[in-house]
């Protein structure tokens, strides 16, 4: 890996194209080099895990609402909308499917200087693939420039502490895989990286307060702008540049300003794309920082016993865990049982609450309406806080990956003053806890999740075209949708009119 200096230059400075960082990236993007076998795999799995989260969100409101928007743009050779027949227009693909994919906070995961959820680029390319007849090879290249380059992004730039959205990584991200997949030249697909950027960066207010549907529809946004600034790419239109590092660029007034440096990690020639590797899903529908929680509360439920006796429960964590889904974030929805299901995901106080309570957790009933308003639960809800732990936010941040942690240590007081402690650094289905993920519990989720939702053949059909992938030739994509039952899809709300029809 080459690490690259990125900083703001002034516009009178000698700075060559060629050191800017999205020509960096398109450099990495435009590199012809081999998948290995251990990528191709977990770029499947990736694919059945969207499609496993999918079919757990296919009739939610704000998935129904964005496949309504999509099937307004319909095409006679379009790509394919999560569940459902027809040719639609690739950008508005990408949307209904992000969406599908996003709503339950429940498929993979990154987390470095910067949080991501890579998986977000797999609709995007999936879509323009199956519009432009792409075969199975290239999309698995694609896919792992754009892991790559969201991961590299995420691993050296960090957008939060400056309160913007993570999305703002995504954008180039798909941009940069859509040119591996097509085999666009650099020149292209700097300028299309360029644009998404651009078009790309938000606040982070989606994910602060009373959390909306928006949480859900951002990196959807993000995937279809990148796919509108490839197609302008494509047809010779340019893009604001130096993109990240100009005198009013992203880093001067967005990030760090004049006097940041950011280190970000990209491949050298001729180096294989990996980072995917690096990426992990999740065996919870739950903020990926709530994963290992869960699991430590399932462990704590027999020592602890009787819940009433408990006087207070302190996490100990990370200060990302503290301020964006703990008590540091001063946030009272947080605590509130009509606070939205996307708010409820970001309180790391009521997914310990219910952990505890049920020594389980399910997408769908663990967030329900009277789960929330339990008198017992809101009682033992209200007695959970969290405290930032120097030590877990130094290991939140490790390179190292033998002690990167996204847990925390539970300190639970007893009425009867007893204390009791446990601590758990990473999820039992991250890589390396006590059971990690692979293509077998992969399936088993998808089996799971879509269960009631798509038929038993239509379930192995779709499995055998996703794990066969690389084979699929060009024109044959449009085998990775799997359908859903009608009667299922009848169950979706009716949702009013809009623009589009």
């Amino acid at each position: 890996m080459h690490v690259h200096s990125v900083r703001t230059r002034r516009s009178a400075d000698e700075f060559p194209r060629d050191q800017h960082l999205a020509w960096k990236i398109a450099e990495v993007a435009a590199d012809p080099v081999a998948v290995s076998a251990d990528t191709e795999a977990m770029v499947i799995n990736r694919v059945i895990d969207n499609a496993a989260v999918s079919a757990a969100s296919v009739i939610r409101r704000p998935v129904t609402v964005a496949r309504r928007q999509a099937q307004a743009h319909a095409v006679s050779t379009g790509a394919n909308v999560f569940g459902i027949g027809g040719g639609y227009s690739a950008e508005w693909a990408a949307w209904a499917n992000g969406v599908a994919v996003r709503e339950l906070d429940f498929h993979d995961t990154f987390l470095a200087a910067d949080y991501s959820h890579p998986g977000d680029n797999i609709p995007p390319l999936v879509a323009v693939a199956q519009q432009l007849g792409i075969g199975g090879n290239d999309l698995i290249r694609g896919l792992a420039t754009a892991y790559e380059t969201q991961i590299n992004l995420t691993r050296g730039i960090c957008l939060h502490e400056h309160k913007i959205d993570h999305v703002a990584h995504l954008g180039p991200s798909v941009a940069a895989g859509l040119g591996t997949m097509l085999k666009l030249d650099t020149e292209t697909i700097y300028q299309a990286i360029g644009q998404a950027l651009h078009l790309t960066t938000a606040t982070r207010q989606s994910r602060k307060g009373l959390i909306s549907s928006w949480k859900a529809y951002a990196p959807a946004w993000a995937g279809k702008v990148a796919i509108e600034a490839v197609d302008r790419a494509m047809r010779g239109e340019g893009a604001p540049s130096p993109i990240w590092e100009g005198e009013d660029g992203v880093i001067a007034w967005l990030l760090g300003g004049p006097k940041k440096v950011y280190e970000v990690p990209l491949p050298g020639p001729g180096e294989e794309k990996r980072a995917i590797l690096d990426s992990y899903t999740k065996e919870h529908s739950a903020e990926y920082q709530s994963q290992a929680p869960i699991d430590l509360a399932r462990r704590l439920r027999d020592r602890i016993g009787d819940l009433s006796q408990i006087a207070t429960i302190v996490l100990h964590t990370s200060h990302h865990t503290h301020v964006v889904i703990g008590t540091g974030s001063n946030d009272p929805q947080k605590f509130d049982p009509d606070a939205s299901r996307e708010t409820l995901d970001h309180s790391v106080m009521y997914i310990f609450a219910v952990a505890l309570e049920d020594g389980t957790w399910h997408h769908e009933r663990s967030y329900a309406p009277e789960r929330a308003h339990r008198p017992e639960t809101i009682e033992l809800w209200n007695k959970i806080s969290t405290v930032e732990d120097p030590e877990w936010t130094r290991r939140y941040h490790s390179s190292n990956p033998d002690e990167k942690a996204f847990g925390c240590k539970a300190v639970v007081t007893l009425k009867n003053g007893e204390v009791i402690t446990d601590e758990l650094a990473i999820a039992d289905a991250h890589p390396l806890g006590a059971r990690p993920f692979a293509r077998d519990n992969y399936i088993n989720k998808f089996t799971v999740l879509s269960d009631g939702v798509i038929d038993p053949q239509e379930q192995e059909r779709f499995l055998s075209a996703a794990q066969g992938l690389a084979n699929l030739k060009p024109g044959s994509l449009s085998e990775l949708n799997p359908l859903v039952d009608a009667v299922v899809l009848d169950k979706a709300p009716t949702t009013p009119d809009g623009i589009f029809q």
